[in-house]
């Protein structure tokens, strides 16, 4: 049976076989090594990191004693859940990603990474409860996730894509008006300041 590591894009943890993109942690560990069941926490600090799967040949045994191993389907789903790239796998990406958000929000100074975790950390989340943003869906940048009728969906171009663990499973029409916002502002400053995700390939062809 799989663990429950795979994040869903409202931040929430279950239990497929699907292994996705990327992995990640949320600055520690929350599971418990001896039975590995469902975390009744969320988290061990307000750093929620998504990584490459593979570094510097790196060797774990997941939901042991070490931090608590998650699992994204790709980048989209893991800046739905509150993530953010890591400064030491994805180094590049870290420094693309405060740059577009640096821009996206108009800051006047680039912040340190414990500033942006603090800001990620009011944004995607009400106590345990994943927290919604109501906006316009014109507004909303390619990557951005949202919730509609017990589904998510990603964003991009014209269409909405239907979120499952292992990719996208077919397209629908882009909606419009208000809709309920997964992913946190910050990060939709990122995305649409020119941040560009990892997408899992079901997404493809780009537009």
């Amino acid at each position: 049976m799989p663990l429950p590591n795979r994040v869903a894009p409202d931040g929430g943890l279950l239990a497929a076989p699907a292994r996705g993109l990327l992995m990640g942690n949320r600055g520690g560990r929350f599971h418990d090594p001896q039975t590995r069941a469902l975390p009744r926490r969320i988290q061990a600090s307000r750093q929620w990191i998504c990584c490459v799967l593979s570094f510097k040949n790196r060797r774990r045994q997941v939901w042991s004693r070490g931090y608590t191993e998650l699992f994204f389907c790709d980048e989209v789903t893991a800046l739905a859940a509150g993530h953010r790239p890591c400064m030491e796998c994805r180094r590049a990406d870290a420094l693309a990603y405060r740059a577009a958000l640096v821009e996206g929000l108009g800051l006047s100074e680039t912040p340190l990474f414990p500033a942006i975790d603090r800001v990620l950390d009011g944004e995607r989340r009400d106590g345990r409860a994943k927290r919604l943003h109501r906006l316009p869906a014109e507004a909303l940048p390619d990557g951005a996730m949202i919730a509609e009728e017990g589904r998510f969906l990603a964003l991009r171009a014209d269409a909405a894509l239907p979120w499952s663990p292992a990719g996208y499973v077919g397209r629908q029409t882009r909606p419009t008006g208000m809709v309920s916002v997964l992913t946190p502002p910050a990060s939709l400053a990122a995305l649409a300041r020119g941040y560009r995700p990892l997408w899992h390939p079901s997404a493809h062809p780009a537009p």
